[in-house]
């Protein structure tokens, strides 16, 4: 009887370099692989496929909301930036003052005034928006709202944009009519403005993105208008919630649908829905308080 040695195992090799003998392996899906065709992971190491399919798996956050509201290019901010701009440049034209706009018969005539708003002149509740009192006024507003705009309308699409601007405008206008001395002189952008911070909030927590850095930003926002004088904290504080509601209305309003509803008509109809409640609410506020002025 003879004995003979056992057969050598067969010699394992790379499964993308076959001429790469190795006895690493693939800790995902057991294939063999060579140092180069492997990279370091949470659990063990994984290939080239396997890191690359993993790629493609891993969820992105995303805005879900109605589909292709999104606008590549924010006109509507920047006419914003132009109407509130040139609005300015005519005030300081007639007042013949930066710092002292008040004389203007442009700021007299849209300036929101109690006495002025219970005789009927309710557009003041919305031309307040687009007024200022100096350059450091409007500068500070117009750069608030070239960051904090441009997100907002490429996120929602312009229309919605516009929507929630307005909303958050004259949401800010009805708080001041309903807390405030309405005898006090108010004017700017400052109302949308924080629409625009709350509208933001609403689309980071919608995409499931740490809310942090938001919440900051609006805090010190805040901390801001109840310390520095002469600033009107409730027109900040309704532009903040009319905004942050509209937005709402928009991304999450539809998850209130019915599945077998959900078209993207019926989706787009409770964000309009939404906002345009919301700019009736503000001005129904406005107009009420003001015809409790006369009474």
């Amino acid at each position: 009887m003879t004995f003979q040695n056992p057969p050598s195992p067969p010699t394992q090799v790379c499964v993308r370099h076959p001429d790469r003998p190795t006895g690493l392996a693939c800790s995902r899906c057991g294939r063999r692989a060579c140092p180069q065709c492997l990279t370091p992971a949470a659990v063990g190491q994984h290939c080239v496929d396997c890191v690359r399919a993993s790629g493609r798996d891993t969820p992105r956050a995303t805005v879900a909301g109605p589909r292709g509201i999104g606008s590549k290019t924010p006109w509507a901010t920047y006419v914003l930036l132009a109407v509130n701009i040139a609005v300015f440049v005519a005030t300081v034209a007639q007042a013949g003052s930066f710092t002292e706009v008040r004389g203007s018969r442009i700021f007299y005539e849209g300036a929101l005034f109690g006495p002025f708003l219970a005789d009927g002149e309710y557009w003041r509740l919305l031309t307040a928006g687009f007024l200022h009192f100096s350059l450091i006024h409007v500068a500070v507003n117009m750069f608030s709202l070239y960051i904090l705009g441009r997100d907002v309308e490429i996120t929602l699409g312009t229309a919605r944009f516009v929507g929630i601007y307005l909303a958050s405008l004259l949401g800010g206008s009805a708080m001041v009519m309903l807390f405030e001395n309405p005898n006090a002189i108010n004017a700017g952008a400052s109302g949308a403005i924080f629409g625009l911070m709350g509208a933001t909030l609403v689309v980071v927590l919608r995409a499931k993105v740490p809310a942090g850095f938001v919440l900051g930003v609006i805090g010190l926002n805040i901390v801001l208008s109840l310390t520095i004088p002469n600033i009107s904290l409730w027109a900040h504080l309704g532009g903040l919630v009319f905004g942050a509601a509209a937005a709402a209305g928009v991304l999450y309003g539809p998850g209130l649908l019915p599945a077998s509803s959900r078209t993207a008509r019926n989706v787009a109809a409770v964000g309009w829905a939404s906002i345009a409640g919301l700019i009736v609410l503000a001005l129904l506020i406005g107009v009420v308080r003001a015809a409790t002025l006369t009474a």
